[in-house]
């Protein structure tokens, strides 16, 4: 089965600092392609999630939690379009956090149905601070991918944060465009 990888919290300031390229090339056994600097991979090769999970955390001089999703799960993600009814612009930016498991719930976009995860009761759209004046707003979740958008503004990054905080699991958040960046490196795969 062919994985992408999602490493949490790396490079992000001056903690857990990696080389993901070093990586990469040092598990070029499993054709691990590396995009961006914070920890995406594309694993081309068979290979067992738990051996995949071992070989990454051998590599980093850290501990840190690594969110391995089947190849299929990326490319379905986005092949139902699910910023297709959502404003775009210069100043917002579309996100896919990872989770670190599944949710027991699925909630399409736009279904205003509630979640009760973790206790936690809210209903999506879910606007961060307010639906007025949003900096976040979570559009759907699905199986183990929230999906949202946010303003380009500092304060925006402490709402991401939050997201880890009502959902009660770990998370880590990639701009839409890496996952595309994924599913291409998928779909050139396939055609070879």
């Amino acid at each position: 089965m062919h994985w992408v990888v999602f490493l949490r919290a790396v490079n992000v300031g001056k903690a857990n600092r990696c080389q993901p390229a070093l990586i990469a090339k040092q598990l070029s056994r499993f054709g691990v392609v590396n995009i961006g600097a914070v920890g995406t991979f594309v694993v081309r090769e068979e290979v067992s999630e738990s051996a995949l999970r071992a070989a990454i955390a051998r590599k980093l001089p850290f501990k840190c939690e690594i969110m391995i999703c089947p190849a299929k799960e990326i490319v379905d993600l986005v092949r139902e379009k699910p910023f297709a009814r959502q404003p775009s612009g210069p100043d917002i930016t579309r996100f896919v956090s990872v989770l670190a498991k599944p949710l027991r719930a699925t909630i399409p976009s736009d279904s205003h149905q509630t979640s009760n995860l973790k206790h936690q009761t809210f209903e999506l759209p879910l606007s961060l601070p307010s639906d007025d004046d949003w900096l976040v707003k979570i559009i759907a979740i699905q199986d183990r991918f929230v999906l949202g958008l946010y303003r380009r503004q500092m304060k925006a990054i402490s709402y991401l944060g939050k997201i880890e905080k009502r959902l009660g699991v770990p998370v880590t958040t990639r701009n839409w465009n890496t996952i595309e960046k994924v599913v291409g490196i998928l779909r050139q795969d396939s055609q070879d």
